[in-house]
């Protein structure tokens, strides 16, 4: 592609220098930079992509794109353009270079505080128990058709995402099904992205470290239902349920529809799940809707998974599936790594080990409560682990430990990802919650040996909770990452317990 077309696809302030250089991709990392790129220098929150442009061009960029005047002014003889919005640039640049494959895809997006992995993954296994070929991007994996990858972010940068896309259509993919994080949508990582289904699962406490308050993170949630520099959305499905569902279907702008769904009979949505029955390893109900019902089974627990099932079957039926394809789908749905993942071996000890992602309290007491269910017929104990992040929203710790101590027999306070900040002053935020309700509690510091702890605690017929981590593979702290999963070492310790009861 020629540079002159590249700058045909942007919105320019001032532009400089030839128009006919080949252009083989578009870079925002310096580092990634090779002969023929285009460099986008911009803004971020943490540094300043300006800084790098001297960098880029020793590297032999073939042109530059700049939000900085000052920057502009010292590119020399580089062909440049001056922009008012980096991050609109590079996904505007971005989109032309890799031949507009966000036009060639159906896009659905999720976005919510929780349920946002576990709606994504049931609505891309709806989608290919039909046969489409989807593109996922989300927390724990992205997917191109069958080949799987780590994810770095929930929702990557525009250029990436965008590279992401052209694979798929490569690929012969048709559908793209991916998370929209608040910090995606407030920093228009996802400018021009037209999404065709826009999911709300809910809004609960997180992230204020970045967004200050509430209300600033649930308008930067409903950015998606008014299109972030692209149309609105075919359809928006809400969680009738959830708080700020009314911020999002006000701030929906399109023409067509919105679905608001929900569980029970009282509530104004009108695709519902009633006759719930909830059992460990199952759940079934019926689901109602404008145009008939459907008995739905699924091997998913909990009532946290009614309504995420809700939501992934509601974006199915905007995507074109039939009420019976959907319902058969949904009887051989798999969980979601880190999401109510028992542990292998549990079955051995007589007492279940469940790692769980929940890192805010509402996320924490939907655990617990789903625990609590799965254990009160037969009187057997809750026992719940958890830590809390560091450098991220210190006001909802408290708020964790209270969730964690209302409703377990055993506490188990550790530690999550302490990055920068001392464990124990964490900790100290997190009991004074703890505190306030009447739970016994241990402090273990250490989460290998808060781990065994809670699991050597267990009786037969109790169900142990390793909360906070779920999926993630390191524990983070101030001098770096080290390896870690909850699974392996739950897994570990069930194993020496089982040998011990052998000998």
């Amino acid at each position: 592609m020629r540079w002159d077309d590249v700058v045909a696809a942007m919105r320019v302030v001032e532009r400089r220098g030839r128009g006919d250089a080949d252009v083989r991709d578009v870079q925002y990392d310096s580092r990634r930079v090779g002969p023929g790129d285009v460099f986008v220098a911009m803004r971020g929150g943490s540094t300043d992509g300006n800084r790098f442009v001297r960098s880029a061009i020793e590297r032999g960029v073939a042109a530059a794109v700049t939000d900085s005047a000052e920057g502009f002014a010292g590119l020399g003889d580089v062909p440049a353009v001056l922009v008012e919005h980096g991050r609109r640039a590079l996904a505007e640049a971005s989109a032309a270079v890799f031949g507009h494959p966000e036009k060639k895809l159906k896009i659905s997006a999720v976005t919510g505080t929780n349920g946002k992995t576990t709606t994504a993954f049931l609505l891309e296994q709806m989608l290919a128990s039909v046969g489409r070929k989807c593109v996922l991007v989300g927390t724990i994996e992205t997917r191109i058709a069958d080949e799987v990858r780590a994810s770095e972010h929930t929702t990557p940068e525009s250029r990436d995402l965008l590279a992401l896309f052209a694979e798929g259509v490569r690929a012969g993919c048709t559908e793209v099904v991916m998370e929209m994080s608040s910090h995606a949508l407030e920093q228009e990582r996802v400018w021009g992205i037209p999404v065709d289904v826009a999911i709300f699962t809910n809004l609960t406490q997180d992230h204020l470290d970045f967004h200050g308050t509430m209300g600033a993170y649930a308008r930067s949630k409903a950015k998606l239902f008014a299109g972030v520099g692209a149309s609105p959305p075919r359809v928006a499905v809400i969680n009738d349920d959830a708080d700020y569902a009314g911020l999002m279907i006000d701030s929906y702008t399109g023409d067509e529809f919105v679905v608001r769904y929900g569980i029970g009979e009282s509530n104004g949505a009108s695709f519902r799940a009633v006759d719930v029955r909830l059992l460990l390893g199952s759940t079934q109900f019926r689901w109602v809707t404008p145009d008939g019902e459907a008995i739905i089974r699924s091997p998913l627990t909990g009532r946290v998974n009614v309504e995420n099932l809700l939501a992934a079957m509601c974006a199915a039926l905007a995507r074109g599936l039939t009420l019976e394809q959907i319902a058969s789908a949904a009887e051989s749905l798999h969980q979601v790594p880190g999401r109510f993942q028992i542990a292998p071996g549990s079955q051995e000890v007589g007492f279940m080990v469940v790692v769980d992602y929940a890192h805010t309290d509402d996320a924490l007491s939907n655990l617990i409560r789903l625990a609590r269910e799965s254990v009160v017929e037969h009187g057997g104990r809750v026992i719940t682990m958890f830590g809390c992040g560091g450098d991220r929203d210190r006001t909802k710790r408290p708020k964790m430990g209270r969730a964690a101590g209302a409703e377990s027999d055993l506490v188990i306070v550790t530690s999550d990802n302490p990055r920068s900040e001392d464990p124990i002053e964490i900790i100290n935020e997190a009991l004074l919650g703890v505190r306030e309700t009447n739970a016994t509690f241990v402090v273990e510091e250490d989460r290998r040996a808060a781990i065994e702890v809670a699991i050597r605690a267990a009786r037969p017929g109790d169900i142990v909770l390793l909360a906070g981590k779920g999926h993630e593979k390191e524990q983070i702290f101030a001098d770096g990452a080290v390896h870690f999963d909850d699974v392996e070492e739950a897994s570990r310790i069930l194993r020496e317990i089982a040998n011990e009861v052998k000998q």
